[in-house]
């Protein structure tokens, strides 16, 4: 990763960037089996934001020329690609590479998300985001600060409901919905696809993401458990506890430990001379 700061200026940077937490709404986050958790909000976890396709938004969907002119021209994404060796479901990286991958589940507090990519970025590390369909249709302008910031961009579902207790055409809706608004936003159907409320996909959603495009499914080896909402210290503690060379990393938009944890967690693969960057250079 080219600019890369030196351990010094980048400790700096996360330093300030930690003293720089903003407050926000809770998101909706992904238990590893499907189980619902409920943050303290209005919105409870399962629950879908109805899509923009029929609901007005109070931004625009960039489904219209006009709307994308609004918003500007979103550079485009890359495509999803094949990785030889690699299974179909993916769980981490090379193990003797010093890389990982921050993957964040996108959806919740558009103001959060941005504090985590800036915070990312002061560091000089890149994430990957995996974002809802329906949070588009809202927050149409966050596809741009994504991709703008060097980071991953892919697909999430579109209502964020549990894909592996779906029938095969609700389930393929779910991945092909996301899809059109990534390719309505930025050109291209994104770079990866990882089930919603499901630490591993079923056989049947991993056929139905390589029938839309998808070669791989994105899961992860280490899950912060941050939509529990568990506090700063134990987000921080599970995820450097369990962190090594290759680990892929869930974490979630739209909760404020998460946005505190970050350069915490940045410092920390900082100082075992690890390198935060996107799952597609992870793997490459």
């Amino acid at each position: 990763m080219s600019g890369r700061r030196t351990p010094v200026a980048r400790r700096g940077a996360l330093r300030t960037a930690a003293g720089g937490v903003l407050a926000g709404a809770w998101a909706v986050g992904c238990a590893p089996d499907g189980t619902p958790h409920t943050p303290s909000r209005e919105v409870r976890h399962g629950e879908s934001t109805p899509s923009a396709e029929s609901t007005p938004s109070t931004e625009s969907t960039a489904s219209t020329p006009s709307a994308q002119k609004a918003h500007g021209a979103v550079r485009p994404a890359a495509a999803p690609r094949r990785f030889p060796g690699q299974p179909v479901q993916i769980e981490h990286g090379p193990r003797g590479r010093p890389r990982v991958a921050l993957t964040f589940h996108g959806q919740g507090d558009p103001t959060l998300a941005r504090a985590v990519l800036g915070a990312a970025e002061r560091a000089g590390a890149r994430l990957t985001v995996l974002a809802v369909g329906s949070w588009l249709d809202q927050n149409p302008g966050m596809a741009r600060r994504i991709l703008d910031g060097g980071h991953d961009l892919g697909n999430h579902t579109q209502s964020h409901l549990d894909i592996n207790a779906m029938d095969e055409t609700r389930a393929y809706e779910e991945i092909t919905g996301c899809a059109r608004r990534l390719r309505r936003l930025t050109g291209s159907i994104g770079t990866w696809f990882r089930p919603s409320r499901a630490q591993h996909a079923t056989p049947l959603v991993q056929d139905l993401a390589r029938r839309a495009g998808y070669p791989h499914v994105l899961s992860y080896d280490v899950d912060s458990l941050d939509f529990t909402s568990p506090g700063v210290a134990a987000v921080t503690r599970k995820v450097a506890g369990e962190l090594r060379n290759g680990s892929v990393v869930s974490l979630h938009f739209g909760y404020r430990d998460t946005v505190a944890a970050l350069p915490l967690l940045l410092t920390e693969i900082d100082r075992r001379q690890l390198r935060a960057v996107t799952t597609t250079e992870l793997l490459t």
